[in-house]
């Protein structure tokens, strides 16, 4: 019998299993991970006792998914995800289980989940290996793959297709033809999967280290036309200049050039052109032009994150960077201009849409070196901000209580004046102490009153 070595946390949890005279096995991603050399994250385990018995084993237990067998325990600093072994019957709403029922076996229990890589269960705590599916083979061999029929296991959770294209980017596998195949016909079931579950598939595909390899397998099976249309659209439209790549492909190669741990700028490159479909005109020359497509991209931006219930300060940081990715600085900018950018850009999103810029410009031939006079520009920006000028009404060397003294009241009239302040800060930095705000906000004050709106 093939083994690995177990960690000792594992023996020291299975040690109250097995005093019991319960079985225990290690299952799920954890074991997957071991085969690929990978740091595991989660421990997963199944058992035959049911969860009631687990609750005799251990002091504190969480009841996660006790309807469906599965509870928490808190084990030595680790939250342990404990499952009962299973099997499923009725999928009435394309995700969960109407009925669940707890087998003998921990080869019944493989049997219901999705992939053969996810099929493998690691005895405790001897380590001996059970792989009915083949599961250790598929890895070796890159493949993703199904447990049993692929239709099957489609139509039982919709969110499985997604899970199949997100592996693909996160392990750099391809998907077994069959198991393909059968994602276009449950594009219905996937349908009605909840638009959170999605968008949490949707975040790993980003964050993996190649995003295009998941959303052209979404492509080639529907799901890409099923769940975001407006990316779908800008196939087949082409461009002009430098371009080489269609607007579909030139969004896929920005994500993938942008970085890996920035889910915002990650998302903002996939999207900062889809608007282009919408506003191509042909300039009669036979080339395209595009005007405004970064105002229309960022409102179609908008809606799509708002269609997957993003949470509304990554909609606003993503749909703000998308707007802003046509900026156009040349060195002949005054410093004023310059500190104008940075607060029209909001300095907190600099390096961000920075990144945006550099993946964008990439993704034009795909190669770096389109974007001119970048590294000029930020170095500019660079030392406005090291030399903290005042770029919002809180860097100002007075605020409304400091107006209030001088007998301009509170109201409306007080924000006028401060933004017409940080105006003249940002004209000239020099600006910015107290006395010589207090004269100019004196003289505007005055000249609100002679000429009021």
């Amino acid at each position: 019998m093939e083994k690995i070595s177990v960690p000792s946390l594992l023996k020291h949890i299975s040690s109250r299993f097995t005093s019991a005279g319960f079985k225990v096995y290690l299952v799920g991603g954890a074991v997957r991970d071991i085969f690929l050399d990978r740091q595991a994250g989660d421990w997963d385990i199944a058992t035959n006792a049911t969860p009631d018995e687990v609750k005799t084993l251990f002091h504190h237990i969480i009841p996660t998914g006790i309807d469906h067998g599965t509870v928490t325990i808190p084990f030595k600093g680790m939250m342990i995800e404990c499952t009962t072994f299973r099997t499923e019957t009725g999928y009435s709403d394309g995700r969960r289980p109407d009925g669940v029922q707890y087998t003998a076996t921990i080869e019944e229990d493989l049997s219901r989940r999705d992939f053969t890589m996810n099929a493998i269960a690691v005895s405790l705590p001897d380590g001996i290996i059970v792989d009915p599916f083949h599961g250790r083979a598929d890895i070796k061999s890159k493949i993703i793959k199904t447990v049993g029929d692929p239709t099957e296991r489609f139509t039982e959770d919709g969110l499985r297709p997604i899970r199949a294209v997100r592996f693909s980017s996160q392990l750099d596998f391809t998907i077994d033809g069959q198991t393909l195949d059968a994602i276009r016909p449950a594009l219905g079931i996937t349908a009605s999967v909840a638009k959170e579950r999605i968008r949490e598939e949707f975040n790993r595909i980003l964050l993996s280290q190649k995003p295009s390899t998941a959303l052209r397998f979404m492509e080639q099976t529907g799901l890409l036309a099923l769940i975001f249309p407006e990316l779908q659209n800008c196939r087949g439209i082409e461009q002009k200049g430098m371009h080489i790549y269609d607007v579909l492909d030139h969004l896929f190669q920005a994500c993938d050039a942008s970085p890996r741990t920035n889910l915002i700028v990650r998302l903002a490159a996939l999207f900062h052109d889809v608007g282009k479909p919408d506003v191509r005109v042909e300039d009669g020359n036979g080339s395209w032009t595009f005007f405004n497509h970064e105002k229309v991209s960022a409102k179609k931006t908008h809606e799509i994150l708002t269609r997957l219930r993003y949470p509304l300060r990554v909609i606003k940081d993503v749909t703000h960077l998308v707007s802003l990715h046509m900026f156009h600085y040349e060195p002949v900018w005054s410093d004023a201009a310059v500190r104008r950018f940075i607060v029209k850009a909001d300095k907190t999103m600099i390096d961000s849409l920075f990144e945006l810029r550099k993946a964008d410009s990439y993704a034009i031939t795909g190669t770096a070196g389109h974007a001119r006079y970048l590294e000029e520009f930020r170095d500019r920006i660079d030392a406005m901000i090291e030399a903290e000028h005042a770029f919002t009404l809180k860097d100002l060397a007075i605020n409304g209580r400091d107006l209030a003294d001088i007998g301009i009241p509170s109201g409306p009239i007080t924000g006028v004046v401060l933004n017409e302040l940080l105006e003249a800060v940002i004209e000239d930095p020099d600006l910015n102490t107290k006395s010589a705000l207090l004269d100019i906000a004196r003289e505007i004050h005055s000249q609100k009153i002679q000429t009021p709106d």
